[in-house]
């Protein structure tokens, strides 16, 4: 009998990365179930059930749900007779977890989607992530930065991790349609304006984007049509990033709280900026392999996954942590550049392309599940 394996995920609204997961299970007869933990049936579910893929929805808003989830989530696993649990997220984890070895589910697998955040701002926490160590049979590193943790702070056996890089259907950042880049185009106003420098960063203090704008302040003497984008602009810091976006023209940048087609999203900048504060806040960092799928020649401080692919002046430019005087002199070199631009894109392409491709993330995933 095939297994039947469940995903739990908590607090997704769209992340395509699970839309790809349902089109390759269903291709490739995957007996696949969701549990979603959210205050509302959000877009990933919406889509999950467009697809014919069971679902269940459990109201969740807080902590203070867990136990409720628990019982619910148990139930579901039980009468459903599922034989994997992958869990997502950090609620999804304690809750999905604790049901399913309540259920004795017999392959409890949970994927890391943070590093040392708990460590370094909530050491309380910590805990948490032990619990969740113990309760899983398998782990899912994304990145050589959380497998390097789990088993240097957090003691994990090295035979439970698996280090299984994030997968992207890269064609959909390559070959995005021209109507769709205009409309975003026209929706954002960016027409007439040069260069469009990009951000998809949550207003976080470690994200780095204070660093970016007073570099961009400067950007604008040379370039006085630039303008700055900020997607995901909501977060912990947004008080005090929106106090630093004083220093320049409201009609120089652009706040973006969501934008679903992330596709054409990247299609709009001129050079995209990521810069964390340190190497281990990321524990994967999507945009670094986006941004080069999407031909976006990139600033990029070393974090997450980076460290296993970007490369200085071959496929993107690198910066110091914290620098704002470096970020400048890197977007400035890229746009008075040709030849250098031109040879971070290629590089940029063939760095993403084998390394983090959608065939390769979910043959790992097959294998994980016993379906290899």
């Amino acid at each position: 009998m095939k297994e039947k394996v469940c995903y739990i995920l908590s607090f997704h609204d769209r992340a395509v990365q699970y839309e790809w997961i349902i089109e390759r299970a269903i291709k490739q007869g995957l007996n696949l179930h969701f549990i979603f933990l959210n205050p509302e049936k959000w877009h990933i579910e919406k889509f999950a059930r467009m697809k014919k893929i069971p679902c269940l929805f459990i109201k969740y808003r807080s902590k203070k749900d867990i136990p409720r989830a628990v019982a619910l989530i148990y139930q579901y696993l039980l009468k459903e007779k599922i034989t994997v649990v992958h869990t997502h997220l950090f609620d999804a984890n304690l809750a999905g977890l604790t049901a399913a070895w309540l259920a004795k589910v017999k392959k409890r697998i949970y994927t890391r989607h943070h590093s040392d955040f708990h460590h370094r701002f909530y050491p309380k926490s910590v805990r948490f992530d032990r619990y969740c160590n113990r309760m899983a049979t398998d782990i899912v590193a994304i990145s050589r930065n959380v497998y390097d943790l789990l088993i240097e702070k957090e003691k994990v056996n090295p035979e439970k991790i698996h280090l299984v890089h994030h997968g992207f259907e890269m064609e959909l950042f390559s070959k995005v349609p021209i109507s769709q880049v205009e409309e975003l185009q026209e929706k954002y106003k960016t027409k007439g304006k040069f260069p469009v420098v990009g951000m998809i960063s949550r207003y976080e203090e470690s994200k780095g984007i204070q660093h970016v704008i007073p570099a961009f302040k400067k950007l604008l003497k040379k370039y006085p049509d630039a303008l700055l984008v900020l997607a995901n602009s909501h977060g912990s810091y947004s008080k005090q990033i929106k106090k630093t976006l004083e220093q320049i023209p409201a009609e120089s940048y652009c706040e973006i709280r969501f934008e679903y087609n992330l596709f054409a999203l990247y299609q709009l900048f001129d050079v995209f900026v990521h810069v964390p504060e340190y190497k281990e806040y990321e524990a994967f960092g999507q945009v670094y392999v986006e941004a080069l799928a999407a031909g976006i020649p990139s600033v990029f401080t070393i974090s997450g996954i980076a460290p296993e692919f970007i490369k200085n002046n071959e496929n993107a430019l690198v910066c110091d942590y914290k620098n704002s005087d470096e970020i400048y002199q890197a977007i400035l070199q890229i746009l008075s550049d040709d030849n250098l631009r031109r040879r971070l894109v290629e590089n940029g392409l063939k760095a993403v392309d084998t390394k983090f491709s959608m065939d390769k993330y979910f043959s790992h995933l097959k294998k994980l599940y016993g379906y290899d």
